[in-house]
């Protein structure tokens, strides 16, 4: 059962600002026998909840961003809002990159899509993410 809440943690910290990896916790579980039904769910909760985290951020502390510590840089920004626009809430299903996906979830905040919208299609695109490296490890150690 910890293990579980690691995965979900890791997932979580993965999808927000912080340097976290998954990968390795969902590898590691399904290498000890866990069930793959079971990490998919935990691995994909724990990493739309956590892309939340960024939508909420991009809603409400948008008025922060001249801060130094503000966790996107302006040209970040831009490029992932041109992005946005060009691709629409569909943009969304990419959520999952590891580069821009963080920014797309803060975006979709900011340019106010509805969060039940945003958490599905997050949710669609992560959700896959995992599905397929779930795949890829029983298709090499299976």
């Amino acid at each position: 059962m910890l293990s579980y809440w690691l995965l979900f943690i890791s997932a979580f910290g993965a999808a927000t600002l912080l340097p976290l990896y998954s990968e390795v916790a969902l590898i590691a579980l399904l290498h000890e026998g866990a069930n793959a039904w079971i990490v998919w769910v935990v691995a994909t909760t724990g990493n739309t909840l956590g892309a939340a985290v960024n939508w909420l951020m991009g809603r409400y502390l948008l008025h922060f961003q001249d801060r130094r510590w503000f966790p996107f840089k302006a040209a970040q920004l831009e490029r992932s809002q041109a992005w946005f626009q060009r691709y629409g809430v569909w943009s969304l299903l990419f959520a999952w990159l590891p580069i821009g996906g963080d920014a797309l979830t803060f975006i979709a905040g900011m340019m106010r899509v509805r969060f039940a919208l945003f958490f599905l299609l997050t949710a669609i695109g992560k959700g896959t993410r995992y599905a397929v490296l779930i795949l890829f490890y029983y298709g090499f150690f299976g």
